[in-house]
Protein backbone atom coordinates (compact mmCIF):
# COMPACT_ATOMS: atom_id res chain seq x y z
CA UNK A 1 0.00 0.00 0.00
CA UNK A 2 2.09 2.90 -1.23
CA UNK A 3 -0.35 5.06 -1.12
CA UNK A 4 -2.75 6.04 1.98
CA UNK A 5 -4.68 8.48 3.57
CA UNK A 6 -4.28 7.26 7.32
CA UNK A 7 -0.82 5.83 7.03
CA UNK A 8 2.59 7.89 5.09
CA UNK A 9 5.27 4.98 5.25
CA UNK A 10 7.42 7.39 3.20
CA UNK A 11 7.01 10.12 5.69
CA UNK A 12 7.51 8.15 8.80
CA UNK A 13 10.85 6.30 7.06
CA UNK A 14 12.36 10.34 6.20
CA UNK A 15 11.22 12.05 9.71
CA UNK A 16 13.44 8.76 11.41
CA UNK A 17 15.88 9.34 9.43
CA UNK A 18 15.91 13.29 10.33
CA UNK A 19 15.45 12.51 13.45
CA UNK A 20 18.69 10.20 13.57
CA UNK A 21 20.99 12.51 11.33
CA UNK A 22 19.86 15.43 14.06
CA UNK A 23 20.88 13.71 16.85
CA UNK A 24 24.47 13.21 15.12
CA UNK A 25 24.82 16.59 14.24
CA UNK A 26 23.81 17.58 18.39
CA UNK A 27 26.43 15.45 18.77
CA UNK A 28 28.86 16.66 16.79
CA UNK A 29 28.41 20.59 17.50
CA UNK A 30 28.35 20.22 20.96
CA UNK A 31 32.08 18.54 20.83
CA UNK A 32 33.44 21.38 18.41
CA UNK A 33 31.64 24.30 21.00
CA UNK A 34 32.83 22.05 24.05
CA UNK A 35 36.31 20.77 22.68
CA UNK A 36 35.25 17.58 24.42
CA UNK A 37 34.77 14.70 23.22
CA UNK A 38 33.20 13.77 26.99
CA UNK A 39 31.70 16.75 28.03
CA UNK A 40 29.51 15.31 30.81
CA UNK A 41 27.84 12.64 32.03
CA UNK A 42 25.42 12.33 29.47
CA UNK A 43 27.97 11.67 26.74
CA UNK A 44 29.74 9.08 28.23
CA UNK A 45 28.62 8.22 32.57
CA UNK A 46 31.60 5.70 33.10
CA UNK A 47 34.04 7.79 31.12
CA UNK A 48 33.09 11.30 32.42
CA UNK A 49 33.36 9.80 36.07
CA UNK A 50 36.80 8.30 35.44
CA UNK A 51 37.84 11.88 33.99
CA UNK A 52 37.03 13.66 37.15
CA UNK A 53 38.42 11.69 39.23
CA UNK A 54 41.75 12.87 37.14
CA UNK A 55 40.52 15.95 37.52
CA UNK A 56 40.39 15.83 41.16
CA UNK A 57 44.12 14.56 41.48
CA UNK A 58 45.34 16.98 39.25
CA UNK A 59 43.40 19.96 41.55
CA UNK A 60 45.78 18.13 44.22
CA UNK A 61 48.81 18.29 42.34
CA UNK A 62 48.16 21.85 41.91
CA UNK A 63 48.31 22.32 45.79
CA UNK A 64 51.68 20.67 45.85
CA UNK A 65 53.37 22.33 42.24
CA UNK A 66 52.01 25.95 44.27
CA UNK A 67 53.72 24.47 47.65
CA UNK A 68 56.77 23.46 45.96
CA UNK A 69 57.45 26.59 44.18
CA UNK A 70 56.81 28.49 47.47
CA UNK A 71 59.87 26.29 49.27
CA UNK A 72 61.93 26.33 46.18
CA UNK A 73 61.58 30.27 45.74
CA UNK A 74 62.58 30.39 49.64
CA UNK A 75 65.89 28.04 49.46
CA UNK A 76 66.74 30.31 46.19
CA UNK A 77 66.83 33.55 48.24
CA UNK A 78 68.49 32.02 51.13
CA UNK A 79 70.97 30.48 48.84
CA UNK A 80 71.49 33.80 46.75
CA UNK A 81 72.19 35.98 50.42
CA UNK A 82 74.24 32.68 51.67
CA UNK A 83 76.91 33.19 48.59
CA UNK A 84 76.62 36.92 48.50
CA UNK A 85 77.65 36.72 52.40
CA UNK A 86 80.61 34.02 51.66
CA UNK A 87 81.51 36.28 48.50
CA UNK A 88 81.92 39.55 50.92
CA UNK A 89 83.83 37.57 54.08
CA UNK A 90 87.12 37.63 52.09
CA UNK A 91 87.10 41.48 51.74
CA UNK A 92 86.36 41.51 55.54
CA UNK A 93 89.01 39.48 56.19
CA UNK A 94 91.34 41.18 54.29
CA UNK A 95 90.25 44.86 55.67
CA UNK A 96 90.57 43.22 59.18
CA UNK A 97 94.36 41.84 58.17
CA UNK A 98 94.92 45.20 57.26
CA UNK A 99 93.72 46.98 60.63
CA UNK A 100 95.85 44.12 62.54
CA UNK A 101 99.17 46.03 61.11
CA UNK A 102 100.03 48.39 63.92
CA UNK A 103 102.14 49.77 61.56
CA UNK A 104 99.49 51.78 59.40
CA UNK A 105 99.11 55.92 60.39
CA UNK A 106 95.81 57.44 62.24
CA UNK A 107 94.51 58.43 58.57
CA UNK A 108 94.87 54.75 56.89
CA UNK A 109 93.20 53.16 60.37
CA UNK A 110 90.26 55.85 59.73
CA UNK A 111 90.53 55.26 55.81
CA UNK A 112 89.86 51.55 56.46
CA UNK A 113 87.61 51.36 59.35
CA UNK A 114 85.27 53.05 56.56
CA UNK A 115 86.04 50.53 54.09
CA UNK A 116 85.32 47.80 57.01
CA UNK A 117 82.13 49.48 58.67
CA UNK A 118 80.62 49.49 54.65
CA UNK A 119 81.40 46.12 54.22
CA UNK A 120 79.61 44.55 57.47
CA UNK A 121 77.00 47.07 57.25
CA UNK A 122 76.64 45.30 53.72
CA UNK A 123 76.28 41.82 55.12
CA UNK A 124 73.64 43.03 57.47
CA UNK A 125 71.57 43.94 54.61
CA UNK A 126 71.93 40.66 52.80
CA UNK A 127 70.75 39.11 55.67
CA UNK A 128 67.78 40.71 56.42
CA UNK A 129 66.84 41.14 52.96
CA UNK A 130 67.20 37.51 52.55
CA UNK A 131 63.27 37.12 52.23
CA UNK A 132 60.86 35.72 50.04
CA UNK A 133 57.17 35.75 50.87
CA UNK A 134 57.60 36.81 54.15
CA UNK A 135 59.81 34.33 55.29
CA UNK A 136 63.60 34.99 56.11
CA UNK A 137 65.03 31.69 56.99
CA UNK A 138 68.48 33.67 58.20
CA UNK A 139 66.87 36.12 60.60
CA UNK A 140 67.26 35.02 64.77
CA UNK A 141 63.93 33.31 65.90
CA UNK A 142 62.90 31.88 62.15
CA UNK A 143 61.82 27.69 62.09
CA UNK A 144 62.30 25.42 59.25
CA UNK A 145 59.37 25.51 56.82
CA UNK A 146 57.82 22.13 55.18
CA UNK A 147 56.23 22.00 51.81
CA UNK A 148 53.70 19.41 50.34
CA UNK A 149 55.85 16.91 48.34
CA UNK A 150 52.88 14.45 46.75
CA UNK A 151 49.59 13.38 47.26
CA UNK A 152 50.08 11.69 50.01
CA UNK A 153 50.57 14.56 52.52
CA UNK A 154 54.64 13.53 51.85
CA UNK A 155 56.49 16.60 53.63
CA UNK A 156 60.10 18.22 52.45
CA UNK A 157 62.00 20.53 54.80
CA UNK A 158 64.30 23.75 54.69
CA UNK A 159 65.46 24.08 57.97
CA UNK A 160 66.36 27.42 59.28
CA UNK A 161 69.74 29.27 58.84
CA UNK A 162 69.64 31.58 61.67
CA UNK A 163 73.12 30.23 63.04
CA UNK A 164 74.69 32.95 60.20
CA UNK A 165 72.71 36.05 61.82
CA UNK A 166 73.94 34.71 65.36
CA UNK A 167 77.55 34.30 64.13
CA UNK A 168 77.43 37.23 62.29
CA UNK A 169 76.33 39.59 65.63
CA UNK A 170 79.27 38.01 67.60
CA UNK A 171 81.56 39.04 64.74
CA UNK A 172 79.76 42.69 64.83
CA UNK A 173 80.47 43.01 68.40
CA UNK A 174 83.53 41.74 68.41
CA UNK A 175 85.02 43.62 65.60
CA UNK A 176 82.71 46.67 65.88
CA UNK A 177 85.74 48.47 67.52
CA UNK A 178 88.63 48.15 65.00
CA UNK A 179 90.31 51.45 66.95
CA UNK A 180 93.05 49.49 67.50
CA UNK A 181 95.80 46.51 65.88
CA UNK A 182 94.66 44.06 68.95
CA UNK A 183 90.88 44.76 68.39
CA UNK A 184 91.49 43.98 64.61
CA UNK A 185 93.33 40.82 65.57
CA UNK A 186 90.05 39.53 67.92
CA UNK A 187 87.80 40.43 64.59
CA UNK A 188 90.00 37.63 62.73
CA UNK A 189 88.96 35.03 65.68
CA UNK A 190 85.14 35.87 65.41
CA UNK A 191 85.19 36.42 61.50
CA UNK A 192 86.46 32.45 61.53
CA UNK A 193 83.44 30.94 63.36
CA UNK A 194 81.46 33.34 61.17
CA UNK A 195 82.94 31.97 57.44
CA UNK A 196 82.26 28.45 59.03
CA UNK A 197 78.64 29.10 60.12
CA UNK A 198 77.88 30.98 56.63
CA UNK A 199 79.65 27.76 54.92
CA UNK A 200 78.01 24.61 56.65
CA UNK A 201 74.47 27.05 55.75
CA UNK A 202 76.06 27.05 52.18
CA UNK A 203 75.80 23.86 51.94
CA UNK A 204 72.49 22.44 53.97
CA UNK A 205 70.97 24.88 52.39
CA UNK A 206 71.71 24.08 48.58
CA UNK A 207 71.08 20.38 49.48
CA UNK A 208 67.67 21.17 50.74
CA UNK A 209 66.47 23.49 48.32
CA UNK A 210 68.06 21.03 45.32
CA UNK A 211 65.65 18.48 47.03
CA UNK A 212 62.57 20.76 46.33
CA UNK A 213 63.48 21.78 42.87
CA UNK A 214 64.15 17.96 41.65
CA UNK A 215 60.70 16.81 43.26
CA UNK A 216 58.97 20.08 41.39
CA UNK A 217 60.09 19.23 38.39
CA UNK A 218 59.35 15.50 39.04
CA UNK A 219 55.72 16.90 40.18
CA UNK A 220 55.23 19.25 36.89
CA UNK A 221 55.89 16.19 34.68
CA UNK A 222 53.31 13.96 36.40
CA UNK A 223 51.02 17.05 35.84
CA UNK A 224 51.99 16.87 32.06
CA UNK A 225 51.44 13.32 31.59
CA UNK A 226 48.37 13.16 33.83
CA UNK A 227 46.83 16.35 31.80
CA UNK A 228 47.58 14.27 28.48
CA UNK A 229 46.01 11.21 29.85
CA UNK A 230 42.94 13.04 30.39
CA UNK A 231 42.98 14.83 26.99
CA UNK A 232 43.14 11.38 25.47
CA UNK A 233 40.16 10.26 27.27
CA UNK A 234 37.40 12.85 26.83
CA UNK A 235 38.90 15.65 24.22
CA UNK A 236 37.23 15.54 20.94
CA UNK A 237 39.03 15.85 17.57
CA UNK A 238 37.63 18.75 16.55
CA UNK A 239 38.94 18.65 13.00
CA UNK A 240 36.84 15.53 12.52
CA UNK A 241 33.89 16.92 14.68
CA UNK A 242 34.21 20.03 12.24
CA UNK A 243 33.73 17.70 9.13
CA UNK A 244 31.03 15.52 10.72
CA UNK A 245 29.10 18.90 11.60
CA UNK A 246 29.29 20.25 7.76
CA UNK A 247 28.20 16.24 6.54
CA UNK A 248 24.97 16.21 8.90
CA UNK A 249 24.27 19.32 7.91
CA UNK A 250 24.05 18.10 4.07
CA UNK A 251 21.75 15.34 5.29
CA UNK A 252 19.91 17.20 7.71
CA UNK A 253 18.64 19.43 4.31
CA UNK A 254 18.29 16.13 1.78
CA UNK A 255 16.11 14.72 4.99
CA UNK A 256 14.13 17.96 5.21
CA UNK A 257 13.29 17.54 1.68
CA UNK A 258 12.57 13.88 1.59
CA UNK A 259 10.29 14.45 4.33
CA UNK A 260 8.92 17.19 2.39
CA UNK A 261 8.44 15.14 -0.77
CA UNK A 262 7.19 12.33 1.70
CA UNK A 263 4.58 14.46 2.48
CA UNK A 264 2.85 15.20 -0.67
CA UNK A 265 2.69 11.39 -1.79
CA UNK A 266 -1.06 11.45 -0.26
CA UNK A 267 -2.33 14.19 -2.66
CA UNK A 268 -1.96 11.81 -5.33
CA UNK A 269 -4.93 10.52 -4.38
CA UNK A 270 -6.86 13.42 -5.08
CA UNK A 271 -5.76 13.63 -8.83
CA UNK A 272 -8.59 10.14 -8.73
CA UNK A 273 -11.13 12.25 -7.91
CA UNK A 274 -10.64 14.86 -10.68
Amino acid sequence: MSNSVNTNIGAYTALASLRTTQNALNVASKQVQTGYRVADAQDDASTFSVAQGIRGNLQAYGAIQASLASGVGIGTVTQAALTNVSNLIGNLQAKITQLADGSISANQRSIYTADFNALTSQVANFISQASYNGTNLLSAGSTAKTFLADTNATVLTITSQSSVDAAFNAFAATANIVATASDAAAGLSSLSTFQQAVATSLGANAAETRTLTLQSGFVNAIVDATTTGLGAIVDADIGKASAVVQAQQVRQQLGIQSLSIANQQPSVLLGLFR
